[in-house]
């Protein structure tokens, strides 16, 4: 049987905690609309939508009970039945109390009758309970009523929260004792728990998966089509002439580098492109997810699954430009911190929609990209661009530091001040930017999950029957 997992936004999160948590100090309620995570071995439901229930429509609400009207769910069930969405109840215990009560369970047991009466699927919905301060835990329901504790509830938003249903402590390994005495036995510890996607495995993204896994991390999907050649060698991490010579995927490379560490590192190995049917899933099954990636194609696909699936992403992005004659023209990088329901790349100016559509078209369909780049009906892509081990290496450390920052705050300043982290080598300065951007349309498909086609791009084709 699969494991059920929660994920929401930190907005969505924010949203909750105001509303279940007013001055009475007296239980409240809302529910979400989800999408859903056919995942291969957990099920996620994936906050897309909320409705607060109006403390007026409760015909009860003490400090330990809530009785509610809920006809004002009828437009989610209505929502749900057509798209196959999920229905998440969260209430609140104002008291602290860490578990579901008596009254809990028949609360849960009767509104979810009536949810699997509307909806006419087996797949699970969930109730969750939000604690004073924020934390969550939470169960799925099944058709017939069995309640089973949800694995895993997270939260992408400026501050990354992981809240497992197993709390008991892990043991820290000898070689991640030193991580402990900064970061703290908990952090080191909720970093073998999670799996990270990789997407891109070259200048930036080799050093990023050598960092991540003497991290400890507990699993890596390492994402890239492309092979070892001569010209990789001065910036892949672990990569030898001789894998360039019989030519092996990159993702091999640098997860047979990985096994060799011996640290308990999981991997999965992806050797396709992105936008793909596998790629997608496999990214999508993760905690987070980095991109190291040059072109706005990758990185559109790779904002849309971070949306769509309420992933917390990383995006390195460098530029080094010459003037052919051995002078710098520019040379800097920077690292952006994008949140699902937030600015994307593109309201950030990283990359336009004639980038995406030219890039794409070379992906999907060669000889039209050619037939319009000559005819100039689009600009041609940049397919080589330096590249130089140092700069990298100095953008994957700053990307792995704004992560753990998120996951153990550890700044002066609060991790909002850090949504873009920029470094100009020819200045020799560092800077950073609040999200200031306002969303795009993209924004309102956080949490929309599993959908035919993928993320609502049809160039990406479900696998066949």
């Amino acid at each position: 049987m699969k494991t059920t997992k929660i994920r929401m936004t930190g907005s969505q999160h924010a949203r909750l905690q105001r509303h279940l948590f007013p001055s009475d100090e007296c239980e409240a309620v809302a529910v979400a609309l989800c999408g859903r995570r056919h995942g291969e071995v957990a099920h996620t439901l994936l906050v897309h939508d909320l409705l607060l229930v109006p403390y007026e429509e409760c015909a009860v609400r003490a400090p330990d009970q809530i009785v509610w009207s809920t006809s004002c769910v009828l437009p989610l069930l209505e929502r749900a039945t057509r798209d196959n969405l999920a229905i998440l109840k969260i209430h609140s215990h104002p008291g602290g109390y860490p578990k579901f009560s008596t009254i809990d369970d028949k609360s849960d047991k009767d509104f979810f009758a009536s949810v699997y009466g509307w909806i006419d699927s087996d797949d699970p919905h969930a109730s969750t309970v939000m604690l004073p301060g924020g934390r969550m835990f939470g169960r799925s329901i099944s058709a017939d009523g069995e309640f089973t504790p949800t694995e895993l509830i997270a939260v992408a938003g400026d501050d990354l929260e992981f809240w497992h249903a197993d709390q008991s402590g892990l043991s820290t390994q000898e070689f991640a004792k030193r991580h402990a005495q900064l970061f703290g036995q908990e952090t080191t510890q909720r970093l073998t728990r999670l799996s990270i996607a990789v997407v891109g495995c070259s200048g930036t993204g080799s050093p990023l998966i050598e960092l991540l896994a003497r991290l400890g991390v507990g699993g890596l999907v390492l994402v890239d089509p492309d092979l070892v050649e001569e010209k990789n060698l001065n910036r892949i991490l672990n990569a030898t002439r001789e894998d360039a010579t019989l030519r092996r995927p990159k993702v091999e490379v640098l997860g047979a580098a990985v096994a060799r560490m011996g640290l308990g590192t999981n991997v999965r190995l992806i050797a396709n492109n992105i936008a793909t049917p596998e790629a997608v899933a496999a990214v999508a099954d993760c905690d987070i997810l980095f991109g190291c990636v040059d072109g706005a194609f990758g990185r559109s696909v790779l904002n849309r699954i971070a949306t769509y699936y309420n992933m917390p992403y990383f995006d390195i992005g460098i530029a080094l430009e010459s003037d052919g004659a051995g002078g710098i023209n520019e040379v800097c990088g920077h690292v952006h911190y994008i949140q699902p329901d937030r600015s994307s790349l593109r309201d950030r100016g990283v990359f336009t929609a004639k980038q995406v559509q030219a890039e794409g078209l070379r992906l999907t369909n060669p000889e039209e990209y050619s037939r319009q780049v000559k005819e100039k009906y689009i600009r041609g892509v940049q397919e080589d661009r330096p590249a130089v081990i140092s700069i990298n290496m100095q953008l994957a450390a700053t990307a792995v530091n704004e992560f753990l920052a998120r996951l153990h705050p550890y700044r002066y300043e609060t991790n909002d001040e850090f949504a873009v982290v920029s470094t100009s080598f020819i200045q020799g300065q560092n800077y950073r930017s609040r999200d200031k951007w306002p969303a795009s349309a993209l924004a309102k498909k956080a949490g929309r999950g599993d959908l035919v086609p993928l993320l609502d791009m049809p160039t990406i084709q479900e696998k066949p029957e």
